[in-house]
């Protein structure tokens, strides 16, 4: 156990107590086997919030064995999908009322915004899951028309042992992309959480017992990629793995999968999202969806509308008016309810991002605002745009992960579309213009996930999201999310003197 030493923060934030430090598996939390334990720490001041334990393969396989036992001899997948959906219920109603808490939990952890976390991600998770509880009793399969003297149909079932293994930028919200959905489907699961960010997907799994959910369905292992992460793709024991996180782990995650038993494996993984504005734009509309689209969560968001492409007429105007909007732009405290960008999660990532500033500069790019570090402790990072960039450049190629815009400028459509297209990612693009077909052309000309039409991060619950490309495999969201998480059975029996067919 550990507590942080203020009690509150400047704007009256409560900061929370933090309960949970240990592995949650069949419905405890335990100390690693080895007894060892790892430090998260808070981005605003590099200072250590607790040690966490770290768990390896032996956790993992203590972790497997009673999602196995949960899931071939327990009531979760038995149970009728109305019993599983008012469970979920009774958890996202838990998630609501500590919601002031875990907001905190993820601002003193990730740095996010506290007022974000509590307006968006919590009550965002709490609405997710009510989503799946209610699609849990309308899973169903198909009355086959076969063609002998047949009768045919489909049942789904659930696909048994998921892995989870979700990212450091978003923990709430890809903690219930992918729990959510499994728990619907009759699944049992592990989750590893990334080791920048445990706090928050441990406290969810103390809530989920509370809302009933049988010990043993969700465990939470805490630890590192590299070895409770690779033990949980490697798993004899486990049916499935859905990992959000770069394309380099999403390739390993895919290899040990094919290396050990052939798992089913989901993916969401990297981006270099282009947002393409037309010169019939609104160029105030333009300027604020650009801005957000790469500012936002300082930049450390996989659709980030990283590459900007502007229309030669609207250019100059652009540009300026780009400038003038970031100086608005507050960097600081993320629970001070007057900023808009904290610090980057951790030390890694904020010289990660300076890195890439630095070789911006020195292969000719031009800094139009920011490229500095702006906080003598922390990691914070000034919001930088680029300009004079070329698409070869690594500032244009590479995702960064953090507050950097490589704006560019185009002169046709199909040079746009060309521009946008060349990247090896393709999970998200943007379009900005007044013109309807337009839009619709290069919506359909974009290889990526999703598109927005005037707006960006536009998310719901109902609505499917992931990549073409490198960018991923499979989706999260909607009723594709369910599917990754169910097995198609085909049941077939003769019938004999039937009057029709």
């Amino acid at each position: 156990m550990a507590s942080e030493a203020n009690s509150s923060t400047g704007d009256g934030v409560q900061m929370p107590e933090i309960k949970f430090t240990k592995l949650f598996i069949n419905g405890c939390f335990v100390d690693a086997v080895s007894g060892e334990t790892f430090e998260t720490r808070d981005p605003r001041t590099g200072e250590v919030i607790a040690n966490i334990a770290a768990g390896d393969k032996e956790d993992v396989d203590l972790a497997v064995n009673t999602a196995r036992e949960a899931f071939d001899h327990g009531k979760w997948p038995r149970m009728s999908g109305f019993e599983r959906g008012r469970i979920m219920m009774k958890y996202a109603d838990l998630i609501d009322q500590h919601a002031e808490e875990l907001a905190a939990l993820e601002c003193l952890d990730a740095g996010k915004l506290f007022l974000l976390n509590k307006i968006l991600d919590v009550p965002g998770a709490s609405n997710m899951v009510r989503y799946y509880a209610g699609a849990a009793d309308k899973i169903h399969g198909e009355t086959l028309k076969m063609q002998g003297e047949f009768q045919g149909y489909t049942l789904r079932e659930p696909i048994g042992v998921v892995g989870h293994i979700i990212p450091w930028n978003f923990p709430t919200v890809m903690f219930f992309f992918k729990v959510a959905p499994a728990l619907a489907a009759g699944c049992t699961m592990i989750v590893k959480p990334a080791e920048q960010t445990p706090l928050t997907a441990l406290y969810y799994a103390h809530l989920g017992k509370q809302a009933g959910i049988p010990d043993g369905v969700l465990n939470v292992v805490t630890g590192f990629g590299h070895t409770a992460g690779a033990a949980i793709t490697a798993h004899m024991d486990v049916d499935k793995v859905s990992f959000t996180g770069s394309t380099e782990v999403g390739r390993l995650v895919m290899e040990a999968a094919a290396r050990s038993n052939l798992k089913s494996v989901s993916l969401e993984l990297g981006g270099k999202s282009p947002v393409i504005i037309f010169d019939d734009a609104d160029v105030d509309m333009a300027v604020d969806v650009a801005r957000k689209a790469i500012f936002f969560n300082k930049g450390e968001i996989c659709v980030a509308g990283s590459r900007v492409y502007v229309q030669e007429e609207i250019y100059d105007e652009f540009e300026r008016k780009i400038a003038e909007s970031s100086k608005n732009w507050i960097v600081g405290d993320p629970f001070d309810a007057h900023v808009h960008q904290g610090p980057q999660v951790d030390k890694k990532q904020f010289e990660k991002v300076l890195k890439y500033i630095d070789h911006g500069k020195r292969e000719g790019a031009t800094i139009l605002t920011g490229g500095k570090p702006c906080s003598e402790k922390g990691f914070y990072i000034e919001p930088t745009i680029f300009t004079d960039v070329k698409d070869d450049m690594l500032i244009a190629k590479d995702e960064i992960f953090g507050p950097v815009m490589s704006l560019m400028k185009f002169k046709t459509i199909e040079e746009a579309i060309e521009r946008a297209n060349n990247t090896r990612y393709g999970l998200a693009a943007g379009i900005v213009t007044k013109d309807l077909n337009i839009a619709n052309r290069v919506s359909r000309s974009i290889r990526a996930g999703i598109i927005w039409i005037n707006c960006y991060f536009a998310f719901d619950n109902d609505c499917p999201f992931g990549g073409y490309k490198m960018s991923g495999i499979g989706r999260d969201g909607g009723m594709h999310a369910l599917e990754k998480y169910l097995h198609v059975k085909s049941v077939v029996t003769p019938i004999y003197g039937s009057p029709w067919r």
